[in-house]
């Protein structure tokens, strides 16, 4: 038995959202089929997961949600492929890369809007 037979590949894709935006209170406006998430630039700069924030071996958060500047704004969202977005934030971060699957779950999403892939 190889290698990839012992990985179980996800048969399931999450969707993207219709659309993200910023609002004039730096609060991210999330349109998900259905339904739209409001959501604080705190709470999404604090949902980082990258190596800097979340350690990798063991997925103990580093990041400090103290430490995130109460006036943290997003001053550029990039397309990661057709699988994610990456946030270059105020406070000089930017090497983290939310998934869909990740920011549905920083919407309160879990489980849903999967498609078959």
């Amino acid at each position: 038995m190889g290698l990839l037979d012992q990985i179980q590949f996800r048969s399931r894709v999450t969707a993207p959202p219709d659309s993200i935006e910023v609002n004039d209170r730096n609060e991210f406006l999330v349109a998900w089929p259905g339904t739209l998430v409001v959501v604080p630039a705190l709470r999404m700069r604090d949902s980082c997961a990258c190596a800097e924030c979340i350690e990798e071996g063991t997925g103990r958060k580093l990041l400090q949600t103290g430490a995130i500047p109460a006036d943290i704004r997003a001053l550029r969202i990039d397309p990661v492929g057709s699988y994610a977005i990456q946030i270059q934030w105020s406070d000089g971060h930017g090497s983290g890369i939310y998934s869909w699957d990740l920011l549905r779950r920083v919407c309160g999403l879990d489980g849903e809007g999967q498609s078959g892939g």
